[in-house]
C-alpha cells in the first residue's frame, strides 16, 4: 500500500467512525507510524509503506477509533510553540491554557519568584521558565506528572524547580511573587456527559475538583493569601461558567481584578494582586 492510499484509507475509517478532524488525524498517525514529517506524505505519495509501519498505523487508527486522543497516541502536544511530551498520566495541555502564560507575562512582568500549581505536563511552567527566566517552580500531587514535567524541562532546558506536594502544602509562606495554576474544576457528577477522550483516557485528578467544581479553586485562592508576597499576583484558568463563582471567593485584599475571554468569548483566566 502507497503512502496516499494509507492516507485515504485512514481517512475514511476515521470519518466513519465520526473522529473530528479525520483527514488531518490520519496524517499525524501516519507521520507517526513512519517516524517521518508531514511533508513527506506529499513528496513521495508513491512510497510503499513497509509491513511494520502498517502494522504500527493500523494500530494507532484502532486506537483513536476507541476514543484514545491523538496526543496519548503520539506522546506530542505543542504548546507555545514547542513540543512537549505527553501521557496519560497528565492532561492534554489545551490552547485556550496558552492565555494563561500570556495573562502571566503581561500582569506579572518582573516577577521573581513564580509557583505552577498542579503543573502536570508542566506546560506552563516550563514555558514561564523560558520566556521570563524567573526562579520558577512546579507543583503536582501525583509523581508519574512530575516525571513527565522533568522530563519536558530536561528536553527543553528550562531550569524549574519540581516538588511533589498537595497544592502549595511545600511553598513556604510569602515566599512567591505570582502563582499560577490551571485547576481541576469540573464536579464529580459531570463526568457522564464528557467527552469520551476526557471521560476514559485523561486523568481524574487533574479533572474533578469534587461535588461542586470549586473545590480547588477555594483552596487556591485561601492559601494564595498566605503565600504571595505583598503584591504578588494570582493567575487562573477559569471553567466555563466559574467566573463569578470564583470572584466571589476574593475577599477585600485583593486588587486589580481583571478576567480575559479566549477566542470563543468564554471568561477564561482570572488575574488579581494581593494588597500591599
Amino acid at each position: 500500500m502507497t503512502l496516499h492510499e494509507a492516507l485515504l484509507q485512514g481517512t475514511k475509517l476515521l470519518e466513519e467512525g465520526s473522529v473530528a478532524a479525520p483527514r488531518l488525524t490520519a496524517e499525524v498517525l501516519l507521520c507517526h507510524a513512519l517516524r517521518c514529517e508531514r511533508a513527506l506524505l506529499y513528496a513521495h505519495p508513491e512510497r510503499e509503506l513497509r509491513e511494520v509501519e502498517w502494522i504500527h498505523y493500523g494500530r494507532y487508527l484502532h486506537e483513536r477509533l476507541q476514543g484514545k486522543p491523538t496526543q496519548y497516541i503520539t506522546h506530542r502536544q505543542e504548546f507555545f510553540g514547542r513540543e512537549f511530551k505527553v501521557t496519560p498520566d497528565v492532561l492534554i495541555p489545551r490552547p485556550e491554557t496558552e492565555l494563561v502564560v500570556e495573562t502571566v507575562l503581561a500582569a506579572g512582568r518582573g516577577a521573581g519568584r513564580i509557583v505552577d500549581v498542579g503543573c502536570g505536563s508542566g506546560a506552563i511552567a516550563v514555558t514561564l521558565e523560558l520566556e521570563t527566566h524567573a526562579a520558577v517552580y512546579a507543583t503536582d500531587i501525583s509523581a508519574p506528572a512530575l516525571a513527565v514535567a522533568s522530563d519536558n524541562a530536561r528536553k527543553l532546558g528550562a531550569r524549574v524547580g519540581f516538588v511533589r506536594c498537595d497544592l502549595m502544602a511545600a511553598i513556604a509562606d510569602r515566599s512567591m511573587d505570582l502563582i499560577v495554576s490551571n485547576p481541576p474544576y469540573v464536579p464529580r457528577g459531570d463526568r457522564s456527559g464528557l467527552q469520551r477522550e476526557v471521560r476514559d483516557y485523561e486523568p481524574d485528578v487533574a479533572l474533578f475538583a469534587g461535588p461542586t467544581g470549586f473545590e480547588i479553586y477555594e483552596r487556591l485562592v485561601n492559601d494564595a493569601e498566605r503565600m504571595l508576597r505583598p503584591d504578588g499576583w494570582l493567575v487562573l484558568e477559569l471553567g466555563y461558567n466559574s467566573r463569578d463563582r470564583v470572584l466571589g471567593m476574593l475577599g477585600e485584599g485583593w486588587r486589580d481584578v481583571r478576567v480575559a475571554p479566549d477566542l470563543a468569548g468564554i471568561p477564561r483566566v482570572l488575574a488579581c494582586r494581593l494588597q500591599a
